[in-house]
């Protein structure tokens, strides 16, 4: 048997709080963790997971000894969770509401892993936010909330509904996704965001849209390496489980698993 695919997944991070502080114990600490449902998605035959923690100027591993691009050398490619906002600073923008500041701390953990991975040609695959993060790499911009500044648009979010909340997506005609799903040209999919990409970064294009307001849901490189971003959470969508209108994540991770394979190979 070859040797298995070593796939990171980017950390979330749990900053303490004084309403966190209140439940003591590990709260009251910084958390690195991940969802489980998307390390259980990724994780298939001869495909090994890891987190990716964080490394802070302040934490016990000096960053002269260690850096994130060693992440970069030692896997094969990498998976962008989703989480928290992206901070507007962190694309050239103050926040409209203050409780729409985000997470500037994982804004530059995940930008610098990012750049190592896609400078050793690595394949990169963002989910929510991760989808975001890439747009923002590339130097694109995000809607900070699309009920306020599209207010024309559907709903994307229901915090009671969470992953059960559906919408439609359409595929653009002609792209990676669209031929992928050569026997549909729009779908259900889940919408758990609040934030959306705006003006696109660098090299990008758009594969998906949400059905009818045009919300970007699915974008990919155009240049050396693999790189998509998808709105949704596929993690949450694949088996038999869900019904035919659905789209089905899976040949969105095989696709994904073939690039991986693919880059091995080559080296």
């Amino acid at each position: 048997m070859p040797a298995p695919l070593l796939i990171g997944i980017s950390a979330r991070i749990h900053h303490p709080s004084e309403r966190t502080r209140t439940l003591g114990g590990v709260y009251t600490k910084t958390l690195h963790y991940l969802e489980q449902s998307v390390t259980q998605w990724v994780m298939s035959k001869n495909v090994l997971v890891f987190m990716i923690p964080a490394i802070e100027s302040e934490g016990l591993v000096k960053r002269s000894e260690m850096r994130l691009y060693h992440y970069a050398e030692a896997l094969d490619a990498l998976v962008l969770q989703g989480g928290a906002d992206i901070a507007p600073p962190t694309y050239g923008e103050e926040a409209r509401d203050p409780e729409w500041v985000g997470d500037r701390v994982r804004d530059r953990y995940e930008i610098e892993l990012f750049e190592a991975f896609v400078g050793k040609g690595k394949p990169v695959l963002g989910i929510c936010r991760g989808c975001q993060m890439i747009n923002v790499a590339f130097g694109g911009t995000l809607y900070q909330d699309i009920t306020t500044q599209l207010p024309d648009a559907q709903s994307h979010r229901d915090v009671g509904q969470y992953e059960d909340k559906y919408h439609l997506a359409a595929f653009v005609p002609g792209s990676g996704l669209a031929k992928l799903y050569p026997e549909r040209s729009e779908a259900l999919i889940n919408s758990i965001h609040h934030q959306a990409v705006n003006k696109l970064g660098r090299g990008l294009i758009v594969e998906a849209k949400s059905v009818p307001d045009g919300i970007v849901e699915a974008i990919r490189w155009r240049g050396p390496s693999y790189v998509v971003g998808v709105q949704w959470h596929p993690e949450f969508m694949f088996g038999s489980g869900m019904g035919s209108d659905h789209l089905d994540g899976t040949p969105i991770l095989n696709e994904f698993l073939d690039a991986v394979r693919t880059r091995k190979l080559r080296r």
